[in-house]
């Protein structure tokens, strides 16, 4: 396996991990429809603030979201650029018009 699909399915793999929790799903459903602010995003939830920081922080360590100053607020968006990249990333998964990882293994060759 090239060294570069090693560093792109662990990528992947990183991100499928942060976004396989459902309330950090949900974080990026609601601010896939535009910005909102930490208190927003808190009254939409049933858990403490501690909580949503420990999500927050998740997905900013891994640039799903951005977040920006406001006088005393975080306000946070939707990382659209890293978002498309993994969807596209994901697509490939299904597709037979790209050239395949299963392209660099010989098929029917074993004893």
């Amino acid at each position: 396996m090239k060294e570069e699909n090693k560093v792109s399915y662990q990528t992947l793999s990183q991100y499928l991990k942060v976004i396989s929790d459902s309330n950090r799903l949900e974080i990026l459903d609601l601010l896939s429809c535009g910005e909102l602010c930490a208190c927003d995003l808190l009254e939409h939830f049933d858990f403490s603030q501690p909580t949503l920081s420990h999500h927050m922080k998740l997905l900013r360590e891994n640039n799903l979201i951005l977040m920006r100053k406001d006088g005393t607020k975080n306000m946070y968006s939707l990382n659209k650029e890293v978002v498309n990249s993994l969807m596209n990333r994901l697509s490939l998964l299904s597709s037979d018009t790209v050239p395949c990882i299963c392209d660099s293994i010989g098929k029917g060759t074993c004893s």
